[in-house]
């Protein structure tokens, strides 16, 4: 059995597959770096988006957020607990963000 595991995860000439170097690299990654390390690179990352994406695009993801978030509510049958809904709060998210950074609109 682990030898059609291996299989599946090598090409036809026996190489690697991209997707066995990924998990392989992420192994050794994990291996070698804390919780601080990727602390620090969500971070970053963080930061690199907010600088690349303006206020529209974060309304955009916390509203696309919100709606499956509300998706998977209404699957669940759950009565509403009183609480600001998935969507509300990313709005509210993107828009506090978005002054932080100085992005508003004209009709702010």
């Amino acid at each position: 059995m682990a030898n059609k595991q291996n299989n599946r995860n090598r090409n036809n000439d026996g190489s690697m597959t991209v997707e066995e170097a990924g998990r392989k690299g992420g192994e050794a990654t994990s291996k070698n770096h804390d919780r601080e390390f990727y602390e620090e690179i969500g971070r970053k990352g963080g930061e690199a988006t907010s600088k690349n994406h303006d206020r529209d695009f974060y309304e955009e993801i916390g509203s696309k957020g919100g709606e499956a978030r509300s998706n998977q509510r209404d699957n669940d049958n759950n009565d509403s607990d009183g609480k600001m809904s998935r969507e509300e709060a990313g709005r509210k998210g993107g828009e506090a963000r978005s002054k932080q950074r100085g992005n508003k609109k004209d009709n702010d």
